[in-house]
C-alpha cells in the first residue's frame, strides 16, 4: 500500500506558505509505515515545528494505470479524513537545498487516517471539512475550492504510478495549517461528523 499526497491543491494554502499556484498536481509519497497506529501522535525528536494539514482521503478500490479522467470515479468508492503531519522546519531546510521532502513528510506516524465511508453518502464536489485544535477551529475547508479534483488527481497520478487496491490518496489541505504542541487535541469533522480525535504527546 502506498500513500500518494497532493501538495498545494488549495490556492489559499499555497499562498500562506509563499508557494506559486501549481499548473499540475504536486505529488509526494509517504510509505505505509507513516500510517499512525492509534490516536496518539508522538512529537519526533528531529523537529521543533510539526504542522497539521487536514485533508480528504480517497481509498483506491480498483487498480489501474493511465486512468482517464472520465472513468476515474470508478476507481474509488470510499472517503475519509486524514492529517498529513509535516516537519515544517526540516521541509524548509530541504527545499532551500533543492532536496526531496520525504524526511519531513514520510516519517513514522505522519499519516493519520480515519475510518472510511461510502462516497455515495456525500456531495463530493461540495464537501465541507474542518479541524479543531483544542476546541478552536483552525482549518475550514471545502472540496469546491480544490484546484485539481479527485478525478483529475487519479488520472494524473496514474500516468506515473500504477494504482493498486488499498492505496490512499491525500488530496490536499486548505489554508490554516499550523504548529502542534504537546498535549494538544486535534478533532477533525467531515461535514458535521467527527472522524478523528488525536492527542499530541
Amino acid at each position: 500500500m502506498k500513500i500518494i499526497c497532493i501538495g498545494r491543491n488549495y490556492s489559499e494554502h499555497a499562498k500562506e506558505l509563499g508557494n506559486a499556484i501549481p499548473e499540475k498536481p504536486v505529488i509526494f509519497i509517504k510509505p505505509d509505515t507513516a500510517v499512525l497506529k492509534g490516536n496518539d501522535f508522538y512529537l519526533p525528536e528531529f523537529s521543533n515545528d510539526i504542522h497539521y494539514e487536514l485533508e480528504v482521503v480517497l481509498k483506491i478500490s480498483k487498480g489501474g494505470k493511465y486512468i482517464q479522467k472520465e472513468s476515474a470515479s470508478k476507481h474509488y468508492d470510499e472517503i475519509s479524513l486524514g492529517i498529513d503531519f509535516t516537519a515544517r522546519d526540516l521541509q524548509t531546510e530541504l527545499k532551500s537545498k533543492g532536496l526531496p521532502w520525504e524526511l519531513a513528510k514520510g516519517f513514522d506516524g505522519s499519516a493519520v487516517v480515519g475510518n472510511f465511508f461510502k462516497k455515495e453518502d456525500y456531495s463530493l464536489e461540495n464537501l465541507p471539512f474542518s479541524l479543531l485544535q483544542n476546541k478552536k477551529k483552525v482549518q475550514d475547508g471545502n472540496t469546491k475550492d480544490m484546484i485539481f479534483s479527485f478525478d483529475d488527481i487519479i488520472a494524473f497520478a496514474s500516468q506515473y504510478f500504477t494504482l493498486r487496491v488499498g492505496d490512499l490518496i491525500f488530496t490536499g489541505t486548505p489554508k490554516g495549517v499550523g504548529k502542534v504542541e504537546e498535549n494538544d487535541i486535534l478533532e477533525a469533522f467531515l461535514v458535521e461528523e467527527k472522524i478523528l480525535d488525536i492527542r499530541i504527546l
